[in-house]
């Protein structure tokens, strides 16, 4: 069994707050150079694409020199390189930084922002975003928020100190609020806490309750309503993909946007922000495993469909 060794730093800088991306050769295959390798792994890439990056020398090694078209293939060697980011509509809402210091950086994200390059989204993220504007290339997130859900995010600045704020996450240190408006029923007995077991299959946009063993705890308190709406406080205590949806849509009252729960809805044109998902993450509490400060931060955004009915009503962005 071969012991992996830390990689090497990039060669190549950010571009757009976005890093290069990096490929190690496997130990096992067939190729006799880097380029048949990354053609056959690339296949997304189109037709003669990669071939063009080797001719432009955009292909680099370790001492951030040029990859020979011909480079015989070496197991084990790293090379990087920056791909086109797919072409994105302008997410037209600012990302706010709510706190800053040499340590982490805490920022209120917009709806239909996500929080780090992922599949079709990469330079319209919060993180691409925030390394260009705060000039932080070393900023990572210490956890995600959904692209549809808006609210505070956290950001480490040091990669040796991101784990330690990662395990804050994974050891539910963190004591995380949301806010949602969906339709008030006067039946529904709250405060409650909703226990159910959520399942998420890959390539299966809405995840699922199924019977077994709950992983997914969530406290429902009433904030609030009028109108035929309910305004809700959500403290998760566990944090399974879509768990908030999920459970209140369980619970009768979908959140007010939601294209997944109740049901699977057809995708809005690119560029339609209209609609938000209602749901803000409101607060975030922890210990700072670093230096110790307690910290309590408060998103200031609002949810449209409560501060302003009218223009939710009316569909206005």
């Amino acid at each position: 069994m071969r012991r992996r060794t830390p990689p090497p730093p990039a060669p190549l800088p950010q571009r757009d707050g976005v890093d290069p991306v990096r490929v190690r050769l496997p130990y096992e295959g067939a190729w006799d150079t880097v380029r048949e390798h990354l053609v056959a792994r690339l296949t997304g890439a189109g037709p003669g694409v990669v071939e063009a990056m080797f001719d432009a020398g955009q292909v680099v090694g370790a001492d951030g020199r040029a990859v020979a078209p011909d480079a015989p293939y070496e197991p084990g060697r790293y090379v990087w390189f920056h791909r086109d980011p797919p072409a994105e509509v302008p997410v037209p809402f600012p990302v706010e930084v709510v706190h800053r210091d040499e340590h982490i950086v805490v920022a209120d994200k917009p709806h239909f922002l996500a929080t780090t390059p992922r599949g079709t989204h990469v330079t319209q993220t919060a993180l691409a975003r925030l390394r260009h504007e705060l000039g932080i290339p070393t900023l990572t997130a210490a956890h995600r928020l959904d692209r549809l859900t808006a609210g505070l995010v956290l950001f480490t600045v040091r990669p040796e100190e991101r784990g330690a704020y990662q395990t804050l996450f994974r050891d539910r240190a963190v004591r995380k609020e949301y806010e949602a408006v969906a339709p008030y029923d006067p039946s529904l007995a709250l405060p409650l806490t909703v226990r159910s077991r959520i399942v998420k299959e890959r390539g299966i946009p809405a995840a699922r309750e199924v019977e077994g063993e709950p992983n997914a705890v969530t406290r429902v308190e009433p904030a609030g309503h009028r109108d035929g709406l309910g305004r809700y406080r959500l403290v998760p205590e566990t944090g399974q993909t879509h768990q908030l949806r999920v459970h209140l849509s369980a619970l009768g009252v979908p959140i007010l946007g939601d294209p997944l729960y109740p049901r699977v809805t057809p995708p809005v044109p690119a560029g339609d922000f209209r609609r938000p998902l209602q749901l803000l993450a409101r607060r975030l509490e922890f210990t700072d495993p670093v230096t110790g400060v307690e910290h309590a931060f408060t998103s200031g955004r609002t949810l449209r469909a409560w501060a302003s009915p009218r223009e939710w009503t009316a569909g206005t962005p």
